[in-house]
């Protein structure tokens, strides 16, 4: 499965001394993590932890995150049709309809580029107009 490179360090520790088809993340007796268990020992205390330290940290869940990464993919350019594979949405329309918001940055940006176009294309008109040159 295809994962960002920066977690590689990460993702080999917890895999040393256990067999290739091993799972990674386990619960403390090495069975199948549920996700019920992880959050209440892991995630939960991990949030109140960061909201202790910045009392402005939100209250986010791993949804919250699914939806951050989604979206920061797409908003980055990623192919939409691998970003669905990726969440196991079935449509891409799904995907772009529900996790890919725009930023403000994202308005900004389609701004600059019609400007750039129409003054591109006003600038190509002028100059091919017969008395222009």
């Amino acid at each position: 499965m295809p994962f960002p490179a920066v977690l590689s360090t990460e993702l080999a520790a917890l895999m040393v001394g256990k067999d290739r088809d091993a799972l990674v993340f386990t619960d403390q007796r090495g069975c199948v993590l549920r996700n019920s268990n992880w959050r209440a020992r892991v995630f939960q205390p991990a949030v109140e932890k960061c909201q202790k330290i910045d009392d402005s940290f939100p209250t986010v869940t791993p949804h919250d995150l699914r939806h951050t990464a989604a979206s920061l993919a797409v908003s980055a350019g990623a192919n939409v049709k691998a970003v669905q594979r990726m969440l196991g949405h079935a449509k891409a329309s799904m995907t772009l309809d529900v996790y890919a918001d725009l930023f403000d940055e994202d308005l900004d940006g389609v701004a600059d580029r019609l400007d750039i176009t129409i003054r591109s294309v006003a600038d190509q008109l002028r100059t091919s107009m017969p008395g222009t040159q």
